[in-house]
Order: structure tokens, then C-alpha cells, then sequence
């Protein structure tokens, strides 16, 4: 028996020791931590549980016979954050640079497996060299393979995936299938084709981090949520994120204690509107001292700035923000902001999270630019994600809200549950002068100036759709808080069904 558990022994250390000393010191000298270490960030101390620790891979071509380490580059498992059930997996760059085998990939979709099973969450810690060569077909196989288990997934348990070095090739597929990506600062980076096929194909001379790094794919892209410093704040970062998402589509949302007053005034909402309606302020203001203890995990803050996305929490449970901000291009709707926000608004509809929607949104962006580009699909994306929600939705309008985006930022008509506008509201077609100019062509500057102020106080105001029973109160700003938890609260109990169908046909 002795002799067993030594060989045990031996073999938990060659494969705990993965590529070797020399391979871990490499890794630490670029930044970066080992595919363990970042476990033992991620997850709870000493919860984390190792399952295929000595697969090994079956490759005989190129000499690969003779290269075996346990674990075949990549450590799965399951642990807790927070106490909190997850399956994660972790690539070894180490070991033959994290490349994907067969049995790497089969070890994986097991883990995903289990986690449908169980109804867990996934996290994904990405650090690989892509394919693995020698295995040919094999390892895009162990891809595709991969591939089929994230759609599944889908909705039915959060994935969230850490870009923590290269992610090229067919290796992107699976990150830009979950729900949520962070990278790491000039350690991480993601695309299709390198910069050396780049510069083969279209002449153009590009570095890694330029096409493919942390930032162009959280500012340019949209493909990365989050751009974090390095391997330890991305972790931390990860484990805050997760502590809002539900473990599963059937759970409910976490809960936490809260010592934040449910019925909280906030006095200075009051005065936060400029007396001009052409001047800014920061919405994050609004949303942060509506929320928890002020508590908000901003998603996409460098793309598309003029939506705001994130979650926080009121009276303890999780709850997702959708608003437009004022500071950057007006908050007007645009291509970008209406893709981040659907797939946001999508998301929070398919694990059960309530929707607070802010509003001050002067209407679609207008020019050739945008028309070509197909707003009007991509906006629909907006419109089609909110309509289809069956999730509690709250609605306050703050400021503007005109034209089709009154309509698309979670309206009544698109089944708001309680749409509630502030004194400052004003709900139009379109602003006043603007109007002016439409229905009193040919008048005088003089007689311009006349019509706007009487359009504007006919029209500038939300008493117009809140006697259509479009806004269902005329709130107190200082009362948004309160409103907002005892709507909540009201909610919890709603139960709303679309028709039966196979999958909807969203405006891609």
C-alpha cells in the first residue's frame, strides 16, 4: 500500500510541477502567474476540487510519444467564491505552451458538462498557444467540440472566460461564445489571424497588442469587457463579478446583507439636472446613489460610452443597469451603444436578473455613417432585446426622451413594468425647435423662438404621456431609490411567458 500512495504522490507532483521549473520561472518573468497560482486567487481557500489530474495526451506523431506530463496543460476542477458553487478550468502555458489536444479538450467539455449537470457556472482561464500541431485534425476537433458546449450552455449556467495571454486562431471561438470576457493588460491578446498573416496578406505592419491586445478589444472591439492591470486584478475583479450572477436560469438571483436604508432619500437628485437642457451631467452619479451603498461593477466602460451597462444590487439582491450617458455624444443612440446594451439586456433576461433602465436619450444617431453601417438592424437589436424581456423592468426617465429611442429604451409599450419620469422629464417626437421648424416652415426667426417656447411648455414635460398612461408616476428624483425597491418587491412575484417557439430570429 505504501509503495502505491508514493507513486500517488510522485505523480501529483509531476503534474502539480507542470512544464517544470525553468517553463514556471519564464512564465513569472513576463507577469504573469502559473495556471495554479491563479486558482488559488480565484478560488476560496482550499475548496478547490481537481478532477483528469493525470490525462495524458495520445499523440504518437513528431516524437510526441515521448513527451507526456500529467494533466496534458490544462487544470480542471471545481471550488467555491464566496462559498458559491463553480467549475473552472485553467490553461498551463507551461506545458506545451497550453495548446489544445484532443484530450485537453475532452477534459474541458467534461468540466462543462458537470457544470449543466449541476447548474454551476463556468470560468474559463485562458493561457494557450492554440491548436497543438501535431494532433492535426484531432486537437480542431477537441475545438469544435468545445465549441457545441458553450452554445449549449448558453443561458442555461454564466460562463465568464479570463484572457490571461494568447488567445489566437480558432481558440477565440469559445471566449466570444460566453457571456462575459476580461483581459489582461499587455499580457493578454485575441484574433483570428497574427500579425505575421496580417502583413502577408494585406501589407499592413501591426504589433499583437494593436490588433489583438486588452485595450483595442475593450475600447475598439467589444469583444472584451473588461481591461484589467494584471493577473491578480482580474482574479479579484472576477470573483466581485461573480458574487452578481445567479448560479443557473432556474436560480435566483444572489442575495447579500444590506445595511443600506431600502427607503434612502438622496436630496442632491433633486438639483442633479442642469438648467440647460443642452448641458451634460454624469449619469453614474444617478445610478450609483440609487443602488446599494453605491456599490456598481461597470461592464464595457471603454466602448460606447454613451450607454452605461453594469450590475449592483438594491435591498441586497442583484439587479442589471441600462442608461444612457449624457456626457458622451448626448447619450444619443448609436451602433455601438445598441449592440453592448441588447446583448446586456439579453443577458439579464435569460438568468433572471430585474432590468433598471435610466433614460435621457435624445433620439438615434443621424448620418451616412451610421445609415450605411445598418443602425437601423442594429438598433432593432436594442428594441428586440427589451421586448422580449420577461424579466421584471423598471424604467425612469430622467431628462430627453425622444423619438424611436423613447420608444426602444424600455417603454411601456415594450412591456415596462413600472415607467416612472422625473419633473425634469420631456417625452417628444423631438425637440422643440426642431419640431418648430418642421410644422411652422417659412416663419420668422422671431416667430421660431415664440413656437418652441410654446411647444415647450406643451410638450417638454412628461404630463403629456403620463396622461396617456405611457409613465406611470411622476416621481421625486430624491425618491428613486425607494421606488425603484418597493417596485422590486411588487415584481418578485411577476410571471409573464412568450409564445412558444424553437428560438427567436433577433436582427443579427
Amino acid at each position: 500500500m505504501s509503495a502505491n500512495i508514493a507513486e500517488m504522490e510522485n505523480r501529483r507532483a509531476a503534474a502539480k510541477l507542470g512544464g517544470g521549473e525553468k517553463r514556471i520561472a519564464a512564465q513569472h518573468a513576463k507577469g504573469k502567474l502559473t495556471a495554479r497560482e491563479r486558482l488559488d486567487i480565484l478560488l476560496d481557500e482550499d475548496s478547490f476540487e481537481e478532477f483528469d489530474l493525470y490525462v495524458e495526451h495520445d499523440c504518437t506523431d513528431f516524437g510526441m510519444e515521448s513527451q507526456k506530463i500529467p494533466g496534458d496543460g490544462v487544470v480542471t476542477g471545481s471550488g467555491t467564491i464566496n462559498g458559491r458553487l463553480v467549475f473552472v478550468f485553467s490553461q498551463d502555458f507551461t506545458v506545451f505552451g497550453g495548446s489544445l489536444s484532443h484530450r485537453h479538450a475532452q477534459k474541458i467539455c467534461k468540466l462543462m458538462d458537470n457544470a449543466m449537470k449541476v447548474g454551476a457556472p463556468v470560468i474559463g482561464l485562458n493561457d494557450s498557444g492554440g491548436a497543438r500541431i501535431q494532433e492535426g485534425v484531432a486537437s480542431l476537433g477537441g475545438y469544435a467540440e468545445v465549441f457545441q458546449r458553450n452554445v449549449l450552455a448558453s443561458g442555461v449556467v454564466p460562463q465568464l472566460s479570463l484572457i490571461m495571454g494568447p488567445c489566437a486562431g480558432g481558440a477565440v471561438y469559445s471566449p466570444a461564445m460566453t457571456d462575459f470576457i476580461f483581459m489582461v493588460k499587455d499580457s493578454s491578446y485575441m484574433f483570428v489571424t497574427g500579425p505575421d498573416v496580417v502583413k502577408t496578406v494585406t501589407n499592413e505592419v501591426v504589433t499583437q497588442e494593436e490588433l489583438g491586445g486588452a485595450i483595442t478589444h475593450s475600447s475598439k472591439t467589444s469583444v472584451s469587457d473588461l481591461a484589467l492591470e494584471n493577473d491578480i486584478e482580474a482574479l479579484l475583479a472576477a470573483r466581485d463579478f461573480f458574487d452578481f450572477l445567479p448560479l443557473n436560469n432556474r436560480e435566483e438571483v444572489p442575495e447579500r446583507p444590506c445595511a443600506d436604508p431600502w427607503d434612502r432619500a438622496e436630496e442632491s437628485l433633486d438639483t442633479v439636472i442642469p438648467p440647460s437642457a443642452n448641458q451634460p451631467y454624469d449619469m453614474h452619479e444617478v445610478i450609483k446613489k440609487t443602488l446599494d451603498e453605491g456599490d456598481f461593477f461597470e461592464v464595457q466602460p471603454l466602448h460606447a460610452g454613451n450607454i452605461i451597462v453594469g450590475f449592483g444590487r438594491i435591498e441586497g439582491k442583484t439587479v442589471g443597469v441600462v442608461a444612457n450617458q449624457p456626457m458622451v455624444l448626448a447619450g444619443v443612440l448609436d451602433i455601438n451603444s445598441s449592440k453592448k446594451a441588447a446583448r446586456f439586456v439579453r443577458f439579464c433576461d435569460a438568468f433572471n436578473i430585474p432590468i433598471i433602465t435610466f433614460v435621457d436619450v435624445p433620439g438615434f444617431l443621424p448620418g451616412t455613417d451610421q445609415e450605411h453601417n445598418g443602425i437601423i438592424k442594429h438598433g432593432a437589436k436594442l428594441l428586440f432585446a427589451y421586448a422580449e424581456a420577461t424579466v421584471p423592468k423598471i424604467t425612469v426617465i430622467t431628462r430627453k426622451a425622444y423619438g424611436g429611442a423613447y420608444d426602444v429604451m424600455a417603454s411601456k409599450h415594450l412591456r415596462g413594468d413600472l415607467n416612472y419620469a422625473w419633473p425634469t422629464a420631456e417625452i417628444a417626437v423631438m425637440g422643440a425647435k426642431g419640431a418648430v421648424e418642421i410644422i411652422f416652415r417659412g416663419l420668422s426667426p422671431e416667430g421660431i423662438a415664440e413656437k418652441t417656447k410654446e411647444y415647450e411648455d406643451r410638450f417638454a414635460n412628461p404630463f403629456v404621456a403620463a396622461s396617456r398612461g405611457y409613465i406611470d408616476e411622476v416621481i421625486y428624483p430624491h425618491s428613486t431609490r425607494k421606488r425603484i425597491a418597493l417596485g422590486l418587491r411588487k415584481l418578485r412575484t411577476k410571471s409573464l411567458e412568450n409564445p412558444w417557439k424553437k428560438h427567436d430570429n433577433i436582427p443579427l
